[in-house]
C-alpha cells in the first residue's frame, strides 16, 4: 500500500531520532569500555609492579636484618677483632657460614661480602683476602665518610650493591657488609609475566635498574618521573606526557622503605588487543539496534497513521486529490460532516422510538454509565422525583412449539405492544423485546411503598397474562424483580426476572413469579438425584434403533428430570450431564448427530428455555430421534454391505465348494447371523441363492457349451448328476437335456 506523507513524516523523524541515540549510546558506550579495559589493565600493571617491588623489598629487608642481627651477636665483636689469618680455620668458618645463611635468606645469584675495618679482612663468596692501606681508606672515603646513613644502595655497572656499615646502631664503624645483586639476578626478580619493561629509580632519580637499557631515559625525564612519583600516592599512574610520550603511559609502585620507585609500561598495543573484539561486538551491536530502530520506527509510522490512512481511504473522494496532504484532506471532510449536522439531527429525532428502545437495551446490558445517564434521560423525557422506585417486568412465552421464528418474532411483537397498551406511558420506559422468547419492561413508581409497588405489580402481570390468551391464545409467564432506587441496576434486576423465570420449570406455565419470592430456592441447597436405570433404558433403545422403545423410555426419564428438580440449577444439571453422556454414546456408535462445531449452541439453548415442553420437544426432536435414525441408517448400511460381500463370494466362487460356514469363518462373523441379514437383505436364503446362481450358471454353459450334462453337474459341485438334474427340472420344469433342445432350436 502506498504510504502518504504523514508516514514519511512520522517514520523519518523517529528513524533520525533513534540512529542518532543509538550511535550516541555507542560512542559513550566505547570510551566507557575502553576506559574500563584500561583500568583493569592499569590495575592488573599495578598489582604486577606491586608484587614486583614486594618481592624485591623483601629480600633486601631480609639482608639488612641479617647482618644487623648478626652485628648485634658477642660473635660478630669477637670475629671483627680477631685478625684472621690462614691458620684461623674456626673463626673463618665462622664468618664464611654466617655469609652462607644470609645468602639463603636473599636472592640467589647475589654475592655476599663482609669487610673488617679493625683487622683489614675482607670474606667474599667464601675466599678470606686482605686489604690494603690505601683500599682501607677507599672504603672509609666511600661507604663510611660522608654517608648520612649506614644503609644505602649504589649503583654499580654488573648491579646494585647494597651497603650496610656495622654494627648498624653504633657510630663507631667496625666492619661493611657489601651484596651485591647482579643484572641476572635482578632481571629473574624483576621480570613481570607479560615481559613488559620495568626500572627503578631511586629519590634522587638515578637508574637502579632497567630490563630494557637499549631504551635509556634522559636526566630531564628521571627527574621528573621522580618528582610525580615522589609527590603523589605510593602507587598510581602517570600518563605520557610527564615523559614526553617517549615511554607512553606509566604504572609506578614506591617503596616506603627505600623510597625506590618501580615503573613498568602500559602498552597501548596490548590495550589495542583487548579492545579489538570489542569493537567488532559494539560495531554488530550498532548495526543491529540500528536495524532495530528502523523497525520500530516503520511500526510505530504505520500504527500512529494507520487511522489516517483509513480515514483517507474511507472517505469517496479520497482518489481525487492524491496529492493533497492527508490531514489537510480529513479536516475538509470534517467541515463537510458537520454541515451535515442539522439533518442528521432531524433524523435521530424521527428516530427517537429507536433510540428509547436501544437505551432501555443499553440499562440492561449495563453500557451506560453513571456521568451518561442523566442526559439521556433528559434528552428522551424521562424526569422523576427523588423517591422513584424501578422494577423490571420479564414476559416470556410458555409454549411456540414447531413454529418458525418469524411466527415467533410476529408474536413477541404482539405481546411487546400489549404491554405497551396495558402499562400507562408515565408509569413505565418503552417496553424491548429482550431475546426470542422474552419481552422486557422497566416500571416506575413514585412516592409509594413497597408493598403498594408489589400490588401493582401483580396486577399488571394478570392483566398481562389474560390479554394475550384472549387475543393471541398464547401462554406466557411473568418473571418481577425486586424494586430497586437507581436505574443503572437495572441489569441486575433484569437477571432477577430471568432466575424468577427459571421457576417456571417448577411452577407450570402462566405463572407470575417474584424474586423475592424464590429467593430461598435459588440459594438453597443442590441435590442432585440422576435417574441413571432410566438413562440406561433410554441407551439401549437408541443402540437397537428402535423409535417405539426409544418413547417408552424417553418421557419416563424427563419426568423424572422435573419430578427431582426443585431447583432449577438441578435440571440444569441434569440436562448437561445427559447431553455429554448421549455425546459419549454417539462417540461409542460411530455416529454424528450432536458431533459437531456448534454443540456448545445446544447446551445453551436447553439451559436457556425455561419452560418443560420446548425442552422435551429439542431433545426429541433434534437431539434423541436423529440419533436413533442414524442408528438405524447406519445398521442397513452394515446389512446391505455384509449381504453384498456375501454375494460376490457366490459370484466368484460358485463352481467351488461353498457354505456359509465357510463364509462366516473367513469374514469372522457368526454363520446364523450371516444367514438372517442376508435374508433381510436379498428375501431368499443363502443356499437358495447358491443353487440359483449355480443353476443360472448351467442354463448359460447348456445354451453356449457343448459340455455335456455330467460335466456341468461335477463343475457345479453336484456329486450326483441325478440331483442336479431334479434341482433343474424343479426350477425350469424341464430337464437340462430337454432344455438344451428348446434353445437350440430357438
Amino acid at each position: 500500500m502506498k504510504k502518504g506523507r504523514m508516514f514519511y513524516k512520522t517514520f523519518i523523524p523517529i528513524l533520525l531520532l533513534g540512529v542518532g541515540l543509538a550511535v550516541s549510546f555507542g560512542i559513550y558506550t566505547y570510551f566507557q569500555t575502553v576506559r574500563s579495559v584500561i583500568d583493569s589493565v592499569a590495575e592488573e600493571k599495578q598489582n604486577s609492579i606491586t608484587q614486583i617491588k614486594n618481592n624485591l623489598e623483601q629480600k633486601i629487608r631480609t639482608i639488612e636484618y641479617a647482618f644487623n642481627t648478626y652485628s648485634t651477636t658477642t660473635s660478630f665483636d669477637q670475629v671483627v677483632d680477631n685478625p684472621i689469618t690462614e691458620r684461623d680455620f674456626v673463626a673463618y668458618r665462622e664468618v664464611n657460614s654466617q655469609l652462607n645463611y644470609i645468602a639463603t635468606m636473599g636472592l640467589d645469584g647475589a654475592e655476599y661480602t663482609l669487610i673488617s675495618l679493625k683487622r683489614d679482612w675482607k670474606i667474599s663468596n667464601g675466599t678470606l683476602s686482605y686489604i690494603s692501606a690505601e683500599e682501607k681508606e677507599r672504603l672509609y672515603e666511600q661507604y663510611i665518610h660522608n654517608q648520612e646513613k649506614g644503609l644505602f644502595w649504589i649503583k654499580t655497572e654488573s648491579g646494585i650493591r647494597f651497603v650496610n656499615t656495622l654494627p648498624a646502631f653504633s657510630t663507631n664503624k667496625d666492619a661493611i657488609a657489601l651484596s651485591d645483586l647482579s643484572l641476572a639476578t635482578l632481571g629473574r626478580t624483576l621480570r613481570s609475566e607479560d615481559g613488559a619493561r620495568v626500572f627503578i629509580l631511586n629519590k634522587q632519580g638515578d637508574l637502579m635498574y632497567d630490563t630494557d637499557p637499549d631504551a635509556p631515559l634522559d636526566d630531564a625525564v628521571r627527574s621528573n618521573l621522580t618528582r610525580i612519583a615522589g609527590n603523589g600516592e605510593l602507587k598510581g599512574m602517570i600518563d605520557g606526557e610527564a615523559n614526553n610520550k617517549a615511554q607512553g603511559d606509566l604504572i609506578y609502585s614506591r617503596s616506603a622503605y627505600n623510597n625506590w620507585t618501580y615503573f613498568t609500561v602500559l602498552d597501548p598495543k596490548e590495550i589495542a588487543g583487548a579492545l579489538k573484539a570489542t569493537r567488532f561486538g559494539l560495531m554488530a551491536m550498532e548495526l543491529a539496534l540500528i536495524l532495530l530502530i528502523a523497525v520500530v520506527a516503520y511500526v510505530i509510522a504505520a500504527h500512529f497513521t494507520k487511522p489516517i490512512r483509513q480515514i483517507t481511504h474511507s472517505l469517496p473522494d479520497h482518489v481525487a486529490s492524491p496529492g493533497k496532504n492527508e490531514v489537510d484532506w480529513i479536516l475538509s471532510s470534517i467541515n463537510r460532516l458537520l454541515s451535515e449536522k442539522q439533518s442528521l439531527e432531524s433524523l435521530m429525532e424521527a428516530e427517537q422510538p429507536q433510540l428509547e428502545t436501544q437505551f432501555v437495551l443499553n440499562l440492561f446490558r449495563n453500557r451506560i454509565s453513571a456521568n451518561d445517564l442523566e442526559h439521556q434521560l433528559r434528552r428522551l423525557n424521562y424526569d422523576g422525583g427523588r423517591s422513584r422506585l424501578y422494577v423490571t417486568m420479564l414476559v416470556q412465552l410458555d409454549n411456540v412449539g414447531k413454529r418458525d421464528t418469524p411466527d415467533r418474532d410476529v408474536l413477541l411483537l404482539a405481546v411487546n405492544k400489549i404491554a405497551e397498551e396495558i402499562i400507562p406511558a408515565g408509569h413505565r420506559m418503552l417496553p424491548v423485546i429482550l431475546n426470542d422468547d422474552t419481552q422486557a419492561t422497566i416500571l416506575m413508581f413514585d412516592d409509594i411503598e413497597e408493598p403498594e409497588v408489589r400490588r401493582r405489580m401483580l396486577d399488571y402481570a394478570k392483566l398481562m397474562v389474560k390479554t394475550v390468551k384472549e387475543y393471541l391464545k398464547l401462554s406466557v409467564s411473568v418473571g418481577i424483580s425486586r424494586a430497586y432506587p437507581k436505574l443503572l441496576k437495572s441489569k441486575e434486576a433484569c437477571e432477577m426476572g430471568k432466575q424468577a423465570l427459571h421457576q417456571r420449570l417448577n411452577l407450570g406455565k402462566e405463572s407470575i413469579i417474584f424474586y423475592e419470592d424464590i429467593t430461598g430456592v435459588v440459594s438453597g441447597p443442590l441435590l442432585l438425584h440422576y435417574p441413571a436405570e432410566l438413562e440406561s433404558r433410554l441407551f439401549d433403545a437408541i443402540r437397537l434403533g428402535d423409535e417405539e422403545r426409544v418413547s417408552a423410555a424417553l418421557y419416563p426419564l424427563l419426568a423424572e428430570f422435573m419430578k427431582k428438580s426443585r431447583n432449577s440449577m438441578n435440571l440444569e444439571v441434569m440436562l448437561v450431564r445427559l447431553v455429554n453422556n448421549l455425546i459419549q454414546l454417539e462417540q461409542l456408535l460411530g455416529i454424528e448427530v450432536l458431533l459437531t462445531a456448534d454443540n456448545h449452541a445446544l447446551y445453551h439453548r436447553l439451559l436457556g428455555i425455561r419452560n418443560p415442553e420446548e425442552v422435551e420437544r429439542i431433545l426429541v426432536e433434534q437431539v434423541i430421534f436423529p440419533m436413533v435414525r442414524s442408528m438405524e441408517k447406519k445398521t442397513n448400511e452394515q446389512f446391505r454391505c455384509l449381504s453384498q460381500t456375501i454375494a460376490d463370494i457366490v459370484h466368484e466362487e460358485y463352481d467351488q465348494e461353498l457354505s456359509l460356514e465357510m463364509i462366516g469363518e473367513r469374514l469372522h462373523y457368526n454363520p446364523n447371523y450371516l444367514s438372517s441379514i442376508f435374508k433381510k437383505e436379498f428375501s431368499v436364503t443363502f443356499s437358495d441363492y447358491l443353487m440359483g446362481y449355480r443353476l443360472d450358471m448351467a442354463k448359460k454353459w447348456l445354451t453356449e457349451t457343448d459340455k455335456t450334462v455330467k460335466e456341468i453337474a461335477e463343475r457345479l459341485q453336484y456329486h450326483n448328476p441325478q440331483n442336479f438334474i431334479r434341482s433343474f427340472r424343479k426350477k425350469e420344469q424341464v430337464t437340462p437335456g430337454v432344455y438344451r433342445k428348446l434353445r437350440q432350436n430357438v
